[in-house]
């Protein structure tokens, strides 16, 4: 117990810190001319010295169950609030909208003329009802409290959603809805699939998020934050259901893989906002991050969204608790995120010419470039495919491998990567905080006999990739089914090794979807695999076998002198860990990775030329 209390308190503490810097979104033209689009910093004075609570609110849902709210209103200097109707920022949380430490409201927005409601979202905080994690209750609530939002004295019916994580999810669902008083969307760092993106990416158990995310959620549920005669019963409620309900057993059966959640199917297709993200049809500004746990999704998400309506991206340097504030911002021109949001809402609830119009599309930090880059869409429209062999000497070439060349063997067990940059982004930045040497230099995890390398020569001028990557690789095992790792690292003419981006996938669902896959060029890039019990396919032991994995999408220049490695194992720990009646077919045994011409290990990714990233933005 006192364990996953520190887990919950440290999570509080380090948000805490993150979202000092603010919060917020941005507007722009679908898909004008790169040149026409540029980045300012919009500026509105505050209109209130300051803001007023009002607590206890309570929204009654159609089956009886009520959910608690906080009203935030600006407030004149004798501290009254404003009694004019105002336009509204709704935030729905499920980490108890009463503390401070992952705040559901903003006075930046309040102060210039927003009313800001925050409700917990039911089952959680001092909401009635039981936490099903987005299910479908939880989501029909969204649209009557929005209904509830666009009728109060103090709202003008003109509602704009905002928040991060948890937050920024729920607004996907929220404008799924169509609700008439629902105008814009601004999400920061919100999750796309709820299967792929985090939960069970390739096919594994995240050990290192899920967990700490359901604690969070439990633990901050029973802190009495505010004045409530019931809260006793509530919190007593919601600690049975997590006990009995919910959480301790959809976290028991996925380790174990009984119950199906370890599969895809109606569970986490009604927990994945990109099955309704093409229902919504209002500005929508989608904030994510290069290593953030939503990594994978949130350009996904934009790209769905951007075919029916205005849809803004932002991609910064950032793991989950950084994204959450855009940690950093302001920099290379781009403005800090409130003042992003601000725009975005003066624009979309006011009616504003705010000069959003004006805003890139698409703006996305590049690492080892070191700074934002903006363009018209994404993936971006010059990538072009680009193939890489993985070498028996190790090398890695564009030259394709020769008859005859040999092989690689590392050991399969699942605990390799335990500290990495893996580790901290699957841990939401809290094992970064700490600064381990080990989170910055993957050199740690590349020991022969538990991921083999492959690294090409020093680069003669910069080589620059932005978006989906794929990795082909051919692998046998000694024992009846194996995970494979596939890093993408950046190594340095000094040796270190920075992880980059990175994949999973267990061998006996490699199956693909050719019709749902991504292709450039005529090449595969991007692999959809249905992670269902049907689509099983026996490994075999000592039998070659094709994977294609599905390496998270990033943005990255591999600079002149430095040299492009692809790592490869048998295991990411805590990223994935197969469940249990999986691990016990894979936990040992010796995995070997092929790079002979009849089958050819390779990577695919989208590279670019050098001047598409020149400009600033």
């Amino acid at each position: 117990m006192r364990a996953g209390w520190w887990w919950i308190a440290g999570a509080m503490a380090l948000a805490a810190v993150s979202v000092l810097a603010g919060c917020g979104g941005g507007e722009s033209s679908g898909g004008g001319a790169a040149d026409a689009a540029r980045w300012f910093t919009y500026e509105r004075a505050e209109d209130y010295p300051g803001v007023v609570q009002i607590t206890g609110a309570k929204i009654a849902m159609d089956d009886g169950v009520r959910l608690s709210a906080t009203v935030t209103l600006p407030a004149d200097a004798s501290g009254n609030a404003v009694s004019a109707p105002l336009p509204v920022i709704l935030t729905q949380t499920g980490y108890n909208k009463s503390i401070p430490a992952i705040p559901a409201y903003n006075e930046f927005f309040v102060r210039r003329g927003y009313a800001h409601v925050s409700v917990d979202v039911r089952g959680t905080g001092l909401s009635e009802g039981d936490w099903e994690a987005f299910g479908e209750r939880e989501q029909a609530d969204y649209a009557q409290v929005m209904d509830w939002v666009a009728t109060q004295p103090w709202s003008n019916g003109t509602v704009g959603t905002w928040g991060a994580s948890f937050m920024g999810i729920t607004q996907i669902y929220t404008a799924a809805h169509r609700h008439p008083a629902h105008k814009a969307v601004f999400a920061i760092v919100p999750m796309a699939d709820g299967y792929r993106d985090i939960v069970f990416s390739g096919g594994q158990t995240n050990i290192g998020f899920i967990p700490l995310w359901m604690g969070l959620v439990t633990g901050l549920g029973a802190l009495p934050a505010e004045p409530d005669p019931a809260a006793p019963q509530i919190i007593a409620s919601h600690i049975v259901n997590a006990l009995t309900g919910f959480q301790v057993p959809v976290i028991a059966q996925s380790a174990i893989g009984v119950g199906g959640y370890n599969y895809d199917g109606p569970f986490w297709r009604t927990r994945s906002p990109i099955e309704v993200a093409d229902r919504v049809s209002i500005p929508t500004f989608i904030v994510g991050g290069l290593n953030d746990i939503f990594q994978r999704g949130e350009p996904l998400l934009y790209e769905k969204i951007a075919r029916n309506t205005t849809a803004k991206l932002l991609i910064g340097p950032w793991q989950h608790l950084g994204g959450s504030s855009g940690e950093g911002l302001p920099r290379d021109g781009v403005p800090d995120l409130n003042r992003i949001a601000l725009m975005w809402f003066d624009r979309y609830l006011r009616g504003m010419d705010t000069g959003a119009a004006t805003v890139p599309a698409v703006t996305q930090y590049y690492y080892g470039e070191e700074r934002y880059v903006t363009t018209t869409a994404w993936p971006h429209p010059q990538a072009r495919a680009q193939r890489w062999y993985l070498r028996a000497d190790k090398t890695l070439s564009t030259d394709a491998p020769a008859a005859g060349e040999g092989s690689n063997t590392v050991l399969q067990q699942p605990l390799n990567g335990i500290c990495s940059t893996s580790t901290s982004q699957w841990t939401a930045g809290l094992i970064g905080a700490l600064q381990l040497p080990c989170t910055r230099d993957n050199r740690v995890n590349e020991n022969p006999l538990l991921e083999v390398t492959f690294t090409s020569a020093p680069m003669a001028e910069d080589y620059v990739v932005n978006g989906p990557i794929q990795a082909d690789v051919w692998i046998a095992t000694t024992a009846l089914d194996a995970s494979l790792l596939v890093r993408i690292t950046d190594v340095a003419p000094g040796g270190a090794s920075r992880e980059i981006s990175n994949g999973i996938l267990t061998a006996s669902l490699r199956q693909v979807d050719a019709a749902r896959s991504r292709y450039l060029d005529g090449q595969m890039i991007q692999p959809w695999h249905p992670f269902t019990a049907e689509s099983r396919e026996a490994v075999g032991m000592n039998t070659p076998v094709l994977l294609p994995v599905e390496v998270f999408p990033s943005s990255f220049v591999i600079k002149q002198g430095h040299r492009l490695r692809v790592s490869v194992g048998a295991s990411d720990f805590p990223h994935g860990l197969p469940p249990l009646l999986d691990l016990v077919d894979q936990a040992v045994g010796a995995l070997t990775i092929y790079s002979d011409a009849a089958r050819a290990s390779s990577v695919v990714l989208p590279a670019l030329p050098a001047a598409a990233i020149a400009s600033a933005p």
